[in-house]
């Protein structure tokens, strides 16, 4: 089969690859839909993930497709449950359900996560782990591009409740890539005002359709403190999501919640990078700061669940196509600042 492979910082190559036999509990995948991410963006610049990946490997991660080929478990287990023909969504990962955190409610942070990746290729093999915790079978109805959107969304899902956000709250989203842009779609949904700042006029429209009624363009700007107070300064903030992803986001989040508010530190800063933050402020505002990571099965099917309800479209989301022979480009130019929110990857056609 015919899938990006990776060798190293920013050297991903499209190659025929041999696809291995399945083992006990395992499914493989005809990929109808896959999307590219932030997050493989970050791979490919880096070369490599300390926790996923280690070159030269397939890589890719938010896909949705059809069964081809099924091998029973143990004893003959989860025959009865998937079939060829099935039209599914896979995570990215699942969790072991036996360490300290599966048992206390927090499998986002198992100690084990057995993650899956190898979205841009033409199949993929699920894991047995995954596929009896982590693979969902799709509506009839349901759009490949649609549910590939699961797993990213599962993660601000995640996100979002850990804010507990109450109707009626203000909140402020910092950042209007495709995570920003899922917030403001749940803030809005959980009946709350939103206001934004990003950039990125397409992105800053989107983020308006999708429910935010005051927005701040960051255009020609670096501080986003500074900016948002001279744009909304009567603007009391009780939730701040940041979604930017840098030490300088993280400062200004805590700068522009109010006294008694709640701060989620989303975006996920380069390695080695530390904050610094006013102590007294949070003493004495008494401001609850707290950061989500990754997700859990029960926040993947609540993901689903909004997308085949409708709340999340592809048709907002995804405003770029490639084939999967372009894809070395497409991520060169990601590199570069290409603003596109997502862009599906064509992976059966390897060529223009």
């Amino acid at each position: 089969m015919k899938a990006a492979v990776l060798h190293g910082r920013e050297d991903v190559r499209v190659e025929e690859v041999a696809e291995r036999p399945l083992v006990p509990g395992e499914v493989r995948v005809r990929i109808e839909a896959a999307l590219t991410c932030g997050t493989d963006l970050k791979v490919f610049k880096r070369g490599y993930h300390a926790k996923m990946l280690t070159p030269p490997c397939v890589f890719g991660h938010e896909l949705a497709g059809v069964i081809t080929e099924v091998r029973s478990g143990e004893r003959g287990a989860r025959s009865e449950e998937w079939a060829v023909g099935d039209r599914v969504v896979a995570a990215n990962s699942a969790p072991c359900g036996e360490c300290f955190y599966c048992r206390h409610d927090q499998s986002n942070l198992c100690d084990d996560l057995l993650f899956l990746n190898g979205a841009y290729a033409e199949s993929i093999v699920i894991p047995a782990r995954i596929a009896t915790k982590n693979l969902l079978r799709l509506k009839p109805t349901t759009a490949f591009r649609d549910a590939a959107l699961t797993e990213p969304l599962a993660c601000v899902v995640q996100g979002i409740e850990d804010l507990a956000l109450v109707a009626g709250e203000r909140v402020l989203v910092l950042g209007a890539g495709p995570i920003g842009l899922f917030a403001i779609a749940l803030a809005k949904h959980a009946g709350c005002e939103v206001a934004v700042a990003g950039r990125g006029d397409t992105r800053l429209a989107l983020a308006q359709r999708l429910g935010a009624t005051q927005v701040v363009d960051m255009a020609g700007r670096e501080d986003l403190g500074a900016a948002v107070k001279a744009s909304l300064p009567a603007a009391q903030f009780d939730v701040v999501f940041e979604a930017v992803g840098k030490p300088s986001a993280w400062e200004a989040a805590v700068a522009l919640v109010r006294k008694g508010g709640r701060v989620n530190f989303f975006g996920g800063c380069p390695g080695g990078t530390s904050v610094s933050l006013d102590t007294t402020l949070i003493h004495y505002s008494n401001l609850i700061l707290r950061a989500s990571f990754h997700h859990t099965p029960r926040t993947i099917r609540r993901a689903l669940e909004l997308i085949e309800t409708g709340l999340i479209r592809a048709a907002d989301f995804v405003d770029g196509e490639a084939s999967l022979s372009e894809l070395p480009d497409l991520f060169r130019a990601m590199a570069a600042g290409n603003r596109a929110v997502k862009t599906f990857v064509d992976v059966r056609e390897t060529a223009n």
